[in-house]
């Protein structure tokens, strides 16, 4: 089954890049976001088990090519989950987080355990969650109502943004994978830190 995930996984990825792309084309100088900007970096939040496998995947094989690095991501992994563990609206055991809108603010400020201090890069970039790759550009978060990186489009009006979102999955495609991993009882969300935190880089958590 993993590897028809991940071959759905790659489509929908490439689907997210040409509408990302579409996406800051149409925002121009709108779009500050650059290498080194770390304002989506910070603070917990919720990805999907896809993002999780994904995010495993990623760290087995920074396994291979940089132990020490991929050892030092997991050392701030745990480290992360120490400090949310008692307010953590979840499943200690299993990473599942049964609250998005519950995830404690005094996390806010807290770098993702793969975000390289030094550089401001993410560690694991080619196997980030979805969120992740939308960041930045104008999204529709409701009928009507746009939101976007609050360093981004200053100055921009809602028709401005209207004319800069785009829909970055139109084909329902990480729904449709989410929906076969939960037929096979992988369901739920994480957060970045639990999917990074074990030694079992490339398993599935299974809720």
């Amino acid at each position: 089954m993993l590897i028809q995930i991940n071959s759905a996984d790659r489509r929908l990825l490439e689907d997210v890049s040409a509408a990302m792309a579409e996406a800051a084309r149409l925002s121009g100088a709108w779009l500050v976001c650059h290498p080194g900007c770390t304002q989506c970096c910070l603070g917990p939040f919720g990805i999907t088990r896809l993002d999780e496998l994904r995010l495993r995947d990623g760290l087995q094989v920074l396994d291979a090519t940089d132990p020490a690095h991929a050892a030092q991501i997991r050392s701030r992994a745990r480290a992360y989950i120490a400090r949310i563990a008692p307010q953590y609206p979840g499943d200690l055991r299993t990473g599942e987080l049964l609250d998005q809108d519950a995830l404690p603010g005094f996390m806010n400020d807290e770098p993702c355990p793969a975000l390289d201090l030094h550089t401001g890069l993410c560690a694991l970039y080619e196997w980030r969650p979805v969120t992740c790759r939308l960041f930045g550009p104008v999204q529709e978060v409701g009928q009507g109502v746009y939101g976007a990186c609050e360093l981004c489009y200053s100055g921009a009006t809602e028709a401005d943004s209207a004319r800069c979102c785009v829909d970055p999955d139109p084909d329902g495609r990480e729904a449709a994978i989410l929906d076969t991993l939960a037929a096979d009882g992988i369901g739920g969300l994480t957060i970045v830190a639990f999917a990074l935190a074990d030694d079992n880089a490339g398993q599935p958590v299974r809720g």
